[in-house]
């Protein structure tokens, strides 16, 4: 993108893109201010002067606003020669002062796409734009000042001479930046004719490699650059030979950059100095991930000379057959260990070889796919969204070990100088394969020409707060406006894109199936455990059952890991008075919610043992001793992932454990760490809540264990059937992957409701007979995906003032609906499942329509009225993932 690092200001060139117009004025601009209220839903005109009129949709610029004319931030959305229809007065508009002193833009398709998100999300269109483009690269954070060097055009660089003379055709005397010229002056006799100054084999050795560079970008085959993609990039950095200074020092093998400086002052060289970003490569951490086995994992070379199965090359056909030939969604519902991820990785390199030239069901060679010109952005890219990439290492290995250089990664545990050093790679074109979590939608890839969606049923592509966007919605709406294809993969579908590859639905998503793993692989056995027969067995609190105690000990006796799943946290969920008739129990007293005991680690000690927490405001006390209403000693129960960690140590004394929540596992380092260790076999059992559910790979587990696959089903929520079997069905596929020869795997289902139909189902591996039968009860209720919700949360410290504005509201929309006659159902105001949380009370209204258009009208009327904000005391979640 041309100026993207580009301080200086644009030069006076005169009316280009948007034709003259009298006066210094050369046109109109509608500009999205990034402001956190709707100042303008559809943004505010301003008039562009004569210097700036190269401005385009996308260029973000600098515009006052208000009487005190206050300076600031937004985006063009359009431009024009028209003036204003509401506005009589043209002198009266205020001009933009400039473009962004960084030159930062964003693509046209996502101005297009912000657009949308506000309208249909119900969110400030500022408050889209500011989502759009991480805060690292507004503040320039890492950018630092560089030297790039290339051989001087115009010169032959066909010539070669040997010793210390001219090489390359270069004279003395040229004129470079920064240079004055002096010691090429001092170069000549006193005849004036020149004579070629003296230079070392060294500094001959820097020339030649230049050369090199000037012949490679002469040809159009561009040099190269930093090998790991990441070192000082800059755009038009490889084009026309450029090359960073204290690289070409390293490749001509000088421990300083001095003899080369000394080449620049002799006009030899030709200098620029330009701003770029210095991060540690992110890569790095990816590049060593812990290898899995078989074909489903995660080693660089995964993958190579790998036979696709059956199912594997139809989908794959079908997929890339749809490259091209414009929008289309595709739903790839495999089985755990079914190569979803291969299907994903040879559609990209269908896509990078030119639209299928060869054969798409051998892996394309490395340097087909990196070797290639990456500036400009002409090049097509993809975008891949996993989860959480933090707690998937393997499948951005996957991805660095086909796709090298091209691979830029964007999530939350890169720090801002690396954030914005990929975000920079993927604008200027160098990355083309954009792997990440849910922000990765926006990456602002030039020539977006198929998006990938992992695990589309995951509920973190959902994001709380402003905008409340769906990533994998977001993703299908960006597909349609750019006219490609979107791929969803994932074992468990959620119902919503299942739903859409039915007819009923009218949305013709396209479902192909990968019913069995891949060769050698065989789906792990499940048994089911009824806790309570168990505890008629054996006297005793035990969380572990007879049947996983003895599972256990076979896996550690055969050399096998096994992974331990309790989707809670903390010791006990309950801490209570023992006395029934007293009856007290210790909740939060900030929220309507009951306090987490967490007991201290040994290295803490303590009389009191350990303190209680809130997981939802985080206050925290010291566990109470006695009941405060009638003095007895207080009692805890229930059950947490410490509450596991501590019984395994005593009746598993010896076996290396490591547990992993959100208490152990703070930065994505720490997941790294953890992973890296069990993959290198140096822990026998991960035990942890949903985050080692999904995405892991590890050949030697040979058994997993649900604690309790109850947890989910006894949420307030119409969702928590289809999240059970969503959870037990992921967390069951991280056993038997070891490939030929290898074990089965064992999966231990623990559970108070046994035959639930979710769970009966997951144990079966049987989706589609628990779709049809969660549809057919959804149909029932009117409820989604048969119906689409949006589900309106309104907040007070005090309650009347609460349950007035909810009022008012639900009696806004009722009013609207009856006006409009979307066939709305509107629901409330009622008290959240936690009614009270940080000391805001809290009433929803729900609202059901037969679709998301007539919601939409629903919605945007009462916006467009200025009845209904998203604010502090209003929030607006159109398809919620969750109720509570």
């Amino acid at each position: 993108m041309a100026g993207l690092f580009d301080n200086s200001p644009a030069p006076d060139t005169g009316p280009k893109a948007l034709g003259a117009l009298p006066g210094d004025g050369c046109g109109f601009a509608l500009v999205a201010l990034e402001q956190g209220v709707d100042i303008g839903p559809d943004g505010l005109t301003y008039a562009v002067p004569g210097h700036l009129s190269d401005l385009g949709v996308g260029d973000r610029v600098v515009v006052p606003l208000g009487k005190n004319n206050k300076a600031v931030s937004g985006y063009i959305l359009q431009v024009t020669t028209q003036q204003p229809a509401q506005t009589q007065k043209p002198h009266a508009i205020k001009a933009i002062q400039g473009r962004d002193p960084m030159g930062l833009s964003l693509t046209k398709d996502l101005i297009e796409l912000a657009r949308w998100l506000a309208s249909y999300y119900c969110c400030p269109l500022g408050m889209v734009l500011v989502t759009m483009l991480p805060a690292a690269v507004k503040h320039g954070t890492g950018t630092t000042l560089q030297t790039f060097v290339r051989f001087p055009p115009g010169s032959d660089p066909g010539s070669s001479q040997a010793g210390p003379a001219f090489p390359c055709g270069a004279t003395a005397g040229s004129s470079t930046p920064g240079s004055d010229g002096s010691d090429a002056a001092s170069a000549r006799d006193q005849g004036g004719s020149r004579k070629p100054p003296r230079i070392s084999a060294l500094q001959k050795r820097a020339l030649e490699v230049a050369c090199q560079r000037a012949e490679q970008a002469r040809a159009g085959q561009d040099g190269g650059g930093d090998e790991g993609g990441s070192e000082g990039g800059i755009e038009g950095e490889h084009e026309g030979g450029w090359i960073e200074l204290r690289a070409l020092a390293d490749l001509a093998g000088a421990k300083t950059t001095a003899p080369l400086r000394r080449l620049i002052e002799m006009g030899l060289l030709e200098s620029s100095i330009r701003p770029t970003v210095r991060a540690v490569d992110p890569m790095l951490s990816f590049i060593s991930a812990p290898k899995a086995g078989g074909d489903v994992g995660g080693g660089a070379a995964a993958g190579v000379g790998l036979e696709l199965s059956e199912h594997q090359r139809a989908a794959l056909d079908r997929i890339a057959d749809s490259i091209h030939k414009g929008f289309s969604v595709h739903l790839l519902h495999g089985v755990t260990g079914s190569g979803k991820t291969e299907v994903y990785l040879r559609v990209i390199e269908h896509l990078l070889n030119g639209n299928g030239d060869g054969d798409l069901r051998s892996p394309a060679k490395r340097s087909d796919i990196s070797g290639g010109t990456s500036g400009g952005g002409a090049l097509p890219g993809a975008i891949v969204l996993v989860p959480e990439i933090a707690l998937t290492p393997q499948t951005v290995a996957r991805f660095y070990g086909r796709f090298g250089a091209t691979v830029a990664v964007l999530h939350s545990g890169l720090s801002a100088a690396q954030r914005h050093e990929q975000w920079r790679r993927i604008r200027t074109g160098q990355a083309r394969i954009v792997v990440g979590a849910r922000s990765a939608i926006f990456a602002p890839l030039a020539n977006l020409a198929v998006i990938i969606v992992d695990e589309e049923h995951d509920g973190s592509y959902k994001q709380d707060q402003l905008p409340r966007y769906h990533a994998r919605d977001v993703a299908v709406r960006r597909a349609q406006l750019l006219d490609i294809p979107v791929v969803l993969g994932s074992a468990t579908p959620s119902l919503e894109s299942y739903y859409n590859t039915t007819a009923e639905s009218g949305r013709g998503y396209v479902l192909h199936r990968l019913p069995e793993r891949v060769t050698g692989l065989k789906l792990p056995r499940v048994e089911i455990v009824d806790l309570k027969e168990e505890r008629k067995l054996r006297r005793g609190v035990h969380l572990l059952s007879m049947r996983l105690e003895g599972a256990l000990r076979q896996t550690m006796a055969n050399g096998g890991q096994a992974i331990l799943l309790l989707n809670r946290r903390g010791y006990a969920n309950y801490i209570a008075c023992p006395d029934h008739g007293c009856g007290w129990m210790l909740n939060c007293a900030y929220c309507d919610a009951l306090m987490i005991y967490h007991k201290f680690s040994a290295g803490q000690k303590s009389s009191y043992g350990g303190l209680v927490r809130c997981h939802h405001c985080g206050a925290e006390q010291l566990l109470p001793r006695v009941c405060p209403v009638c003095g007895k000693k207080v009692v805890v129960f229930g059950l947490g992932t410490q509450r596991v960690e501590e019984e395994m140590g005593k009746k598993f004394p010896g076996v290396t454990l490591l547990r992993m929540d959100s208490d152990t596992m703070s930065t994505s380092g720490d997941y790294q760490a953890a992973l890296k260790a069990f993959g290198r076999g140096e822990l026998q059992v991960l035990l942890g809540t949903q985050m080692i559910a999904k995405g892991l790979d590890f050949p030697n587990v040979q058994l997993v264990g649900v604690i309790s696959a109850d947890t989910a089903l006894n949420m307030p929520d119409f969702r928590a059937s289809e999240r059970t079997f969503q959870l037990v069905a992921q967390v069951a596929g991280r056993a038997g992957r070891g490939g030929k020869g290898g074990h089965p795997g064992l999966v231990v289902v623990q559970s108070f409701s046994p035959r639930e139909l979710a769970i009966t189902l997951a144990a079966k591996h049987d989706f589609d007979e628990f779709a049809r039968g969660e549809l057919a009860l959804r149909k029932q209720v009117n409820l989604p995906p048969i119906t689409r919700l949006a589900r309106i949360v309104v907040r007070d410290r005090d309650l009347e003032a609460c349950l007035a504005h909810g009022r008012k509201l639900a009696e806004a929309l009722a009013a609207m609906e009856k006006q409009m006659q979307t066939g709305a159902r509107v629901q409330g105001p009622m008290p959240c499942p936690i009614a009270r949380i940080n000391q805001f009370h809290r009433q929803e209204i729900q609202v059901l329509a037969p679709d998301a258009s007539r919601l939409q009208k629903l919605l945007t009327g009462l916006r467009n009225a200025r009845v209904l904000k998203s604010d502090a005391h209003t929030a607006v979640d159109v398809d919620p993932v969750t109720l509570m």
